[in-house]
């Protein structure tokens, strides 16, 4: 029992006090990411969330989905999902849960930081005082959890601000800014002739569920009583809910830090005011077994601080795409601002244009220009207001949040405070660790010079040489224009066959394009113009020999241009790099099939040509002549581990039953893991909640490997029926037959051959570390794979081995 006598003292909270390398404040993608990261690096982290869940925007509180380059597939930006630690928990929650619900991603958010052991995570935790050393150097900070009474004191030599206020940067005094810039002060085009204090809103959600029988619904005496106060409220829908009702926000005339409180309640009222006219309207009859599942008590906000780094990215970097020196992460969502006042505005409820392509975030932006031990990452990063538009989204947050994670490892291995590594060779370090773990970074290749493949000869068992997709019987009519992205190298395009069902005679236009830039994927130069008469008939061949020259390797878009009197024939084969796009347009993020800024505004015009989302989506069947040879071995040792301007993939043939590889050094080498990188679609956004998605392991996906050691084969006492396989590694069969022969039985009674270091099964992962029991002495390391089906050949991105 536990009695305390009366006090005329206060009493004082209880005290923890903690030390580590870097404390993160803020628990959203941003400040999770870059805590699992720098913890992974050997950190000892602090991460603090005023929230009881990870997550933030994402989680099960505020319940937007998760997005960034990709956008939505809406934009030209080919395979642009995020890498590194934020494409680990995408695809892992795809995996879980491809239905969308919030509450698992919870579970996939605090899994990852749960076994991460050089975590110790606080929630329910708000910052509320710093110390500092100096006039630039932060000390401590006190953060008070409300769930258990304690204030905990929080010592380290760095600090990221993760918190989407910038509660740390705020009462550290670091430099920032709110509202939007003059167009004079950066140039921005886009921007307004005068500097104002407008602002993104918050949204608030809620989702409905039917309960198959009538639900009354009375609203409380707060809800929005006049719903014609909404401009747009002949747009709601009985069925939509959740972020699709994203334009549901306001506050953007207010202070967005302060004034929270306001704005929710604000959105209290609209959220329930527009319940009850789809219910009790009379104008919804649909609506009648529905009722309110879930409201939140949190909005998601969008913008409030915006902290000053070495360098403010601006709409120039966007739609430019500038190239930096310190390059360590990517862009790629569309300038989206909203009207200020959200909800209550006469205008449209965003207006977002794209660049032609993923644009390079530098390292000078994700730390405070006069607070020397502050990192920056979420939305407060060194942006202005237009820049901000698209830097804002979480996936891109995500993004850099791992980059400062890395840097951080970089800052206590060099002692260094964050400024410090943005000058080589320490920049150039932090790239190449961030290659490693998975992140990309445009244009900039993995140099690793612990990497023991490139001086390994590579053979394998097969390299595709696409002469063509073949029919499946379906056909597509070309209301549309579609397009192949096919990867061809310098020199005469191929000639490329189609087959055509043709309702009437007519004429079909077909196209030879290409992007402006290398490693884009918009389709603005055009090489060739073909116009071919076409008869009435069933499967026609159409061959398109545009007798254009490529200048360097890139994707080049065989265009046939919409036609509804003729139908194309179909393909089931898919395989790495190669895609179907169409000039439609995603009206979740465009309004049109081709982009028309405002003249003036800086921002480029374009067409969008995009994928289907799977189950449709299918390639078009056709013949290529000559075959395209872009899926070499070589491409393993390239330094890009996702489509570019070339697949950048090692592919195997279609018909190849056993792909294998086999690492070949002159003298003996020590390994101890081999890294792999496989296909996972980086052209999904994987939406995380809400959507719903028909496959929980992208096809492209190898599923098993196994990594042997053919050396400890020959001296076995096996060896000998063996050698002569073990010569003929791109015999088909030949990892069947080696398993069979040299069979034998570890202590689980499962069966191996002699020589084997790691297996991988029931793979959906991007990235995997095969770490062998012990490090093993060798001239030669075969990796046998499984193809996804016959219909997809086994590919591979990377492989790295290590000491």
């Amino acid at each position: 029992m536990l009695r305390n006598e009366a006090s005329t003292k206060v009493r004082p909270l209880r005290v923890e006090e903690l030390k580590c390398d870097l404390a993160v404040v803020g628990g959203g993608l941003a400040g999770t990411c870059c805590a699992i990261t720098a913890a992974r690096a050997g950190l000892k982290v602090v991460l603090i969330q005023d929230r009881p869940v990870l997550g933030g925007n994402a989680s099960s509180e505020v319940r937007l989905w998760i997005l960034g380059a990709t956008s939505h597939m809406g934009s030209n930006n080919r395979w642009a999902r995020e890498g590194g630690v934020i494409d680990e928990i995408l695809v892992e929650n795809m995996y879980r849960n491809p239905e969308g619900n919030a509450l698992v991603l919870d579970t996939v958010l605090l899994e990852k930081v749960f076994l991460e052991p050089n975590i110790t995570l606080l929630l329910n935790t708000a910052v509320h005082h710093l110390e500092k050393t100096d006039a630039d150097t932060i000390k401590s900070i006190r953060a008070f959890c409300s769930q258990n009474s304690t204030d905990y004191r929080v010592s380290a030599p760095l600090f990221c601000d993760a918190s989407g206020d910038g509660i740390v940067g705020f009462m550290a005094g670091a430099a920032f800014r709110m509202g939007t810039e003059a167009r004079s002060e950066f140039g921005e085009q886009f921007a307004p002739t005068k500097a104002n204090n407008q602002l993104l809103g918050h949204s608030l959600y809620f989702y409905s569920k039917d309960v198959g029988r009538p639900v009354k619904y009375v609203p409380p005496s707060y809800a929005l009583a006049d719903i014609t106060k909404v401009p747009r409220y002949r747009d709601f829908k009985a069925g939509e809910y959740g972020c699709r009702l994203w334009w549901l926000e306001w506050g953007g005339n207010l202070d967005t830090v302060h004034e929270t409180e306001t704005i929710k309640w604000e959105l209290w009222k609209v959220a329930y005011g527009v319940w009850n006219y789809i219910k009790n309207s009379g104008q919804f009859p649909e609506a009648a077994n529905l009722t309110l599942e879930w409201v939140g008590t949190i909005p998601g906000k969008r913008e409030s601080r915006r902290f000053e780094g070495d360098y403010i990215i601006t709409q120039h970097d966007l739609v430019e795409q500038r190239q930096h020196p310190d390059a360590v992460s990517f862009g790629g969502w569309a300038i989206d601002l909203h009207p200020s006042d959200g909800v209550y505005s006469e205008k449209p409820g965003c207006q977002q244009w794209h660049s032609k392509g993923v644009y390079q975030i530098p390292y000078r932006s994700l730390y405070s220009r006069n607070i020397k031990n502050l990192f920056l990452a979420g939305r407060i990063i060194s942006a202005s207001h237009i820049a901000f538009g698209s830097t804002r989204v979480m996936a891109t947050c995500a993004h850099n949040g791992q980059a400062v994670g890395m840097a951080a490892a970089l800052c206590r291995r060099h002692n260094l405070n964050p400024g410090g590594v943005a000058a080589r060779p320490y920049i150039t370090e932090l790239q190449r660790d961030l290659l490693r773990s998975g992140q990309f970074i445009p244009m900039q290749p993995l140099e690793d010079s612990e990497d023991l493949l490139p001086n390994a000869s590579l053979a394998a068992s097969s390299e595709l040489q696409l002469g063509g997709l073949k029919s499946c019987g379906e056909t597509r009519p070309l209301d549309y224009a579609w397009a192949m992205m096919l990867p061809v190298q310098a020199g005469p395009m191929p000639k490329v066959t189609c087959w055509a069902d043709v309702s009437v005679a007519t004429e079909l236009e077909a196209e030879l394009r290409v992007s402006s830039k290398l490693d884009n994927h918009t389709p603005d130069l055009t090489l060739g113009t073909l116009k071919l008469s076409l008869k009435a008939g069933l499967r026609q061949p159409v061959t398109l020999d545009f007798k254009s020259v490529i200048d360097e390797p890139r994707y080049a878009f065989v265009c046939l241009m919409a036609n509804p009197h003729i139908s194309v024939h179909l393909s089931n084969q898919r395989l790495t790099g190669v895609l179907a796009v169409t000039q439609k347009f995603n009206r979740a993020v465009a309004k049109s099939p081709r982009q028309e800024p405002p003249p003036d505004s800086g921002i480029d015009g374009f067409e969008f040509w995009l994928p289907e989302r799977r189950p449709g989506g299918k390639n078009l069947a056709c013949r290529i002549e000559p075959p395209l040879s872009v899926f070499s071995v070589r491409n393993l040792t390239n330094g890009f581990a996702r489509p570019t301007r070339q697949p950048n993939a090692w592919v195997a043939a279609f018909e190849d039953e056993q792909p294998c590889l086999r690492l070949t050094w002159s003298k003996p080498q020590t390994i101890s893991r081999v890294e792999l990188m496989f296909d996972t679609d980086y052209d999904h956004p994987m939406e995380s909640v809400l959507m719903g998605h028909p496959e929980r392991v992208m096809p492209f996906c190898v599923p098993n490997v196994v990594v042997l050691n053919p050396r400890a084969v020959r001296d076995a006492k096996q060896a000998k029926p063996v050698t002569a396989t073990v010569k003929a590694v791109g015999a088909s069969g030949y990892a069947t037959e080696l398993l069979r022969k040299n069979g034998g039985e570890n202590g689980s009674g499962e069966t191996h051959p002699p020589g084997l270091l790691a297996r991988l099964q029931d793979n959906h992962d991007t990235r995997r570390v095969l770490e062998f029991a012990a490090p093993v002495t060798t001239d030669c390391l075969e990796i046998h794979l499984t193809a996804p089906n016959e219909l997809i050949p086994a590919a591979l991105f990377e492989v790295r081995c290590y000491a």
